[in-house]
């Protein structure tokens, strides 16, 4: 069995900027991946990645902020939708 997409959002925004979020329910969870989730959540113009969450095998959970990479602590899916967008509309000055 494979990864199953449980949550699929993309926003083109009217100066060209991409927001996408998508979340898959694993088959099983992973060591990395105890809560079961794979995502990636992407904020980006140009093809440039402003901000991005994901889960990638191996890094564990963690946001990208231009090149920088953090720790971040998973509580829910909820959670890290609130999370991102509210960086999102940081970054975009609309907070």
């Amino acid at each position: 069995m494979s990864a199953l997409r449980i949550y699929y959002d993309k926003q083109v925004l009217p100066d060209g900027a991409i927001v996408e979020m998508v979340i898959w329910q694993l088959p099983k969870p992973e060591a990395k991946r105890s809560h079961g989730l794979k995502y990636r959540l992407f904020y980006g113009k140009a093809g440039v990645r402003i901000i991005g969450y994901d889960n990638e095998r191996g890094k564990g959970d963690h946001p990208h902020y231009g090149a920088n990479e953090e720790s971040y602590t998973f509580e829910s899916v909820e959670k890290l939708i609130a999370d991102f967008s509210s960086d999102v509309k940081e970054s975009r000055g609309e907070t």
